[in-house]
């Protein structure tokens, strides 16, 4: 098999599968696991697969700048904010991580909701200026442009001395197997600080993002109170995931 074919079978599989495992790719073609192998990481430098331990999976949509994500599935966020903004309780605080998904959440908080918002995004605390109840903290440190966000030492440290009922954290990818990721370390570790300060972690995941994966792990899936997503409920990665014990709210419902 040439190398363009054997791409476009990676490919298919990829598609198919949801992930490329080369033990099997190689059993399979009768070549060598090196040769695949070479196959994915030229796919991964293309951006077209995240490799992984073993093989690759399909690459998250969402790991491009902010104002390009902005364009991206933008019904499925709303859908996945407004069913995580009625979390929010009269009287309670929320943590609200960075991304165009959680600017929605911010924006669908209901005007008479009388709460406090901690947050280390600038652009979510803008869009809550004109809110009339809600009470803002912001989490001050090193502005991550390409997230809009802050993250680093000081803005962890920063989120060491809050505390809230809930988090609703947004992530790159969501995968049984890769778990939760993002592209960013820094980005990982500061959601990691947001989520250990509240009692309840809600992962916020549009579609596009089900059963794709990004390079740095977030949270075990065992620190999760529930996934919220637009995904179908009955999608396979979505089983796979409740087959792993975590609830998943399932937003397309609210439709």
């Amino acid at each position: 098999m040439l190398a363009a074919e054997r791409r476009d079978h990676l490919l298919a599989l990829l598609a198919r599968e949801g992930k490329i495992v080369a033990k099997d790719v190689a059993a399979d073609l009768g070549i060598s696991e090196d040769s695949v192998r070479r196959d994915l990481r030229d796919l991964a430098a293309e951006g077209l697969c995240q490799r992984v331990y073993g093989g690759a999976l399909p690459v998250s949509p969402a790991v491009v700048d902010y104002a390009a994500r902005r364009t991206v599935a933008p019904d499925g966020k709303q859908k996945v904010a407004s069913l995580a903004a009625g979390l929010v309780r009269p009287g309670g605080a929320v943590i609200l991580d960075g991304g165009t998904t959680a600017l929605a959440v911010a924006r669908a908080l209901p005007q008479e909701l009388d709460c406090t918002v901690i947050t280390h995004s600038p652009t979510v605390a803008a869009a809550l200026l004109d809110h009339p109840r809600a009470e803002l903290f912001l989490l001050g440190g090193r502005v991550f442009k390409h997230s809009a966000v802050t993250c680093g030492a000081a803005a962890v440290e920063a989120a060491q001395n809050v505390s809230a009922d809930l988090c609703l954290l947004g992530v790159t990818g969501v995968h049984p197997e890769a778990g939760l990721t993002t592209g960013d370390a820094e980005e990982a570790a500061m959601k990691r600080a947001l989520s250990a300060r509240a009692a309840e972690t809600y992962v916020l995941a549009s579609s596009e993002k089900i059963g794709t994966a990004s390079r740095f792990r977030v949270l075990p899936w065992r620190k999760v109170t529930a996934l919220i997503t637009d995904a179908a409920p009955h999608d396979p990665v979505v089983e796979q995931v409740k087959a792993l014990g975590v609830e998943v709210l399932t937003a397309a419902d609210e439709s």
